[in-house]
């Protein structure tokens, strides 16, 4: 009778496990990012009330759940400027259409309680270093900006204001204005995109000669000193995010390509730009450290793409993350399919990348390129591979 009720609890105890594994390798992120700069998905345009931006919020909810998706990435620090209350931030000029300019509610907490209802996971999506976008004029930012508080962090490229990450000041202002979201708000992640060091503009040189001269003299080069601060970044944020709550997923969307196999043996067969040697980060050294719980490359081309093929992208990546604990997701670029030859070839890439077993989901940029449905893309993907639903990590 003793050893009947052992094999019972042993049987008991393998099934628990068995079904808690299956849940974990059946859980797929689908997910979509919303961006605020420019007001390009949410708001629709600056200036509307706070139950007309509640209104809209909550539609975008209602299509999310519709198109059998589970996440959202919605971008909370676009330029210095905060949708959430902050008091290292003024509040957003995508808002009311003036940085500081109060919205008369907490936008970050309504969206959080309304995604929840529906069991959507929210993860919160900063820009670390970006004071303007496409304007360098000081008179569209708030009094109170940090910019003015802090003239010397700030750096003018081509048309842009930025914070220098070259300044260890300025890593922990980013840093802990990361930190009020994960103290303050139940989000489910903390995101980061493909904006570390700028895009270049053709051979304009990045002004950053003092802050070298100052901080980065015992590196072998300016490059790997600017590799350097990007590094402390992700590092510190991922021991700050962890020692608040171990459990919270810090992940970051970089550009498609890490290196050119023409520059690095380890890199893809690409012919593009490079994280590595362009924007200054070397994301396969956060994935080696462990220093990132997930990783979305964000992968826009078509398959057969000359210069950065989908399919050499893809493999490269399920690769790269094999050996490492780093989760992978693709972010896939619905804003192009309009301009591509098929018009099956994201969903093509959708179910290409089930094949692989890194990757666990998608990210889809943006919602509004959704929602023009482009190619019948909604109807593509409800009666394809999203065709039924599947369970967020909200639901246990």
């Amino acid at each position: 009778m003793k050893k009947i009720k052992i094999n019972f609890i042993l049987l008991f105890l393998f099934a628990v496990v068995s079904f808690s594994f299956a849940q974990k390798q059946n859980r797929e992120l689908r997910a979509v990012w919303i961006a605020s700069v420019l007001n390009i998905d949410w708001p629709s345009r600056s200036g509307l009330s706070s139950d007309r931006q509640k209104e809209e919020f909550i539609t975008i909810l209602d299509n999310v759940e519709k198109w059998n998706m589970n996440a959202i990435i919605i971008q909370v620090k676009p330029t210095a400027d905060a949708l959430y209350k902050s008091k290292l931030s003024p509040w957003s000029k995508y808002l009311t259409g003036k940085q500081g300019g109060d919205p008369g509610y907490d936008p970050l907490e309504f969206i959080i309680e309304e995604a929840h209802k529906r069991n959507i996971e929210v993860h919160a999506w900063f820009n670390p270093y970006r004071l303007t976008l496409g304007s360098a004029n000081w008179e569209t930012l708030s009094p109170d900006n940090i910019a003015f508080k802090h003239r010397d962090w700030v750096v003018k490229y081509g048309n842009q204001l930025l914070l220098n990450p070259g300044i260890p000041e300025v890593t922990d202002y980013v840093v802990d204005g990361i930190m009020e979201v994960v103290k303050n708000y139940k989000v489910d992640g903390i995101h980061l995109d493909d904006y570390f060091y700028p895009y270049k503009i053709g051979t304009l040189e990045y002004p950053d000669y003092k802050e070298y001269a100052k901080y980065g003299i015992t590196y072998a080069s300016k490059e790997d000193w600017r590799r350097a601060n990007i590094n402390n970044l992700v590092k510190k944020l991922h021991d700050k995010i962890k020692a608040e709550n171990k459990n919270l997923e810090f992940g970051i969307s970089p550009f498609g390509v890490w290196r050119n196999k023409k520059t690095d043996p380890r890199g893809s067969e690409t012919r593009a730009l490079q994280n590595y040697d362009d924007l200054y980060a070397d994301v396969l050294y956060w994935m080696e450290k462990g220093w990132i719980d997930y990783v979305a490359p964000q992968l826009y081309w078509h398959r057969g793409n000359s210069s950065a093929d989908y399919t050499t992208l893809v493999e490269w990546w399920n690769e790269a993350a094999k050996n490492n604990n780093t989760d992978l997701y693709i972010g896939l670029g619905v804003y192009r399919v309009k301009n591509w030859k098929l018009e099956n070839e994201l969903i093509e890439q959708i179910n290409m990348n089930k094949e692989f077993s890194s990757i666990k989901g998608n990210i889809f940029f943006s919602y509004k390129s959704l929602l023009e449905n482009p190619k019948d893309i909604i109807n593509q993907l409800t009666s394809g591979p999203f065709s039924e639903k599947v369970n967020s990590k909200l639901v246990k």
